[in-house]
């Protein structure tokens, strides 16, 4: 019988292989550091194993062979220190290889920061309820459940004693991924964790007064609220935006398409913070002329993009009034006017350079995107929007997209 055919019928026989597979590779690795007689001792028990193996299957045999191999392989070769250390780390340098390698040429992790691609995608976005009696926040296993399985944060700090707001700290990281924030009502000094942003802002932040609505003028020293012990400084649901993965695989083997939700580097892109990544809706290719008609529907060529053209069944209209982003949108109440100084009238139109791309938030009237700063090359493209991973379960009025391969 074959060593292959006894490698599948016994356990020990699979045992012996391996151990004599490692011994070997044992001597290779030291062979510099053991004496050639050494080397030469422990090849040799090596193979008086395999031939022990081609001759019987007797368990007891094998496994007495087996036990003298080990004695030579304690004699000769030098003990590594640490072993379980040792082994430990290969374990995990070898996950961390395997996962940047699937993050690198597979799938790629992405969270949505803004409300640019609502309602295909959604945003971090809140709900403040300061001094709103009637809303009482979980606590316990359902607090538990909702930031961990919807996404959805409860904040909720009551002043300890009664002061104006007097200090806020800028925004800093807490541990890798997360931020926290810490101010003073009083002489009381607060600090939140885990918050996308900031919480406080100055009263021009962003065109709104903090996403908490506290005021705060760093140059006055003091903000211009007022506490009374017990009564709530901060009461605010935060409502994550969506996770996802990128595929990062397929336009290794075709050109992006029209209509596909694609994720881009902003390096070289003039306007656009550099060494940041968007996600858009790709609108336009490389020689295509675009224009924006009366009805403010974007056109290609002379065709017209609206709900009836495929994959862009979910686009907002071009007008209307900017959707609520206060926390989540980049441009926070501008209006698409203002948003596409490229395109003044239905005849301004514009021409998408060889090898570029032209793309479009979904939520047009609070998107800033090519109709602010242009076209932008193909390699920028980091891949296309693959599937939702995170949250889990629906976030109230937001639907569960958990596994979702959006359109």
């Amino acid at each position: 019988m074959s060593i292959l055919a006894k490698w599948f019928l016994s356990k020990t026989v699979r045992h012996a292989m391996e151990m004599r597979k490692t011994v070997l590779k044992l001597v290779r690795a030291q062979q510099d550091l053991i004496k050639p007689e050494s080397a030469d001792a422990l090849r040799f028990a090596a193979e008086e194993l395999k031939a022990t193996v081609i001759e019987t299957m007797d368990k007891e045999v094998l496994r007495k062979e087996m036990k003298r191999l080990e004695e030579v392989a304690n004699k000769h070769l030098i003990p590594y220190p640490s072993p379980g250390a040792r082994e430990n780390t290969e374990v995990v340098l070898v996950a961390i290889a395997v996962a940047m390698a699937i993050r690198t040429f597979f799938l790629q992790p992405f969270k949505i920061p803004t409300g640019s691609m609502q309602p295909t995608l959604y945003g971090i976005t809140h709900e403040n309820y300061r001094n709103r009696e009637d809303v009482v926040f979980p606590t316990g296993i359902e607090k538990w459940f909702d930031r961990w399985f919807r996404g959805v944060k409860h904040i909720h700090v009551v002043a300890e004693e009664s002061g104006y707001l007097n200090s806020v700290e800028p925004t800093v990281r807490h541990f890798r991924f997360m931020k926290k924030q810490s101010f003073k009502v009083g002489n009381k000094r607060y600090t939140v964790k885990g918050i996308p942003d900031d919480l406080i802002g100055p009263s021009s932040y962003r065109g709104v007064s903090g996403r908490a609505e506290l005021h705060y003028d760093a140059s006055a020293g003091q903000g211009n609220q007022y506490f009374e012990k017990g009564e709530d400084i901060i009461k605010l649901k935060i409502i994550s935006g969506d996770h996802l993965f990128v595929d990062r695989l397929t336009y290794n083997f075709r050109p992006p398409r029209r209509g596909e939700i694609i994720v881009f580097a902003t390096a070289g892109i003039t306007g656009l913070q550099q060494d940041q990544f968007y996600i858009k809706r790709l609108v336009a290719l490389g020689g295509e002329n675009v224009s924006i008609n009366s009805e403010r529907q974007a056109v290609i060529d002379g065709q017209a993009l609206n709900a009836s053209t495929y994959l862009f069944e979910n686009v907002y209209t071009f007008t209307g009034p900017p959707k609520d982003s206060v926390w989540s949108g980049h441009v926070n109440g501008q209006i698409d006017a203002r948003l596409s100084p490229r395109f003044y009238d239905e005849t301004d139109v514009r021409m998408v350079r060889t090898n570029h791309f032209m793309v479009f938030g979904d939520n047009t009237v609070n998107s800033f995107d090519s109709r602010a700063w242009g076209d932008f090359t193909e390699t920028n493209v980091i891949g296309r929007s693959a599937f939702v991973y995170w949250p889990i379960f629906s976030q109230g009025d937001r639907p569960g997209r958990f596994g979702w391969s959006h359109r």
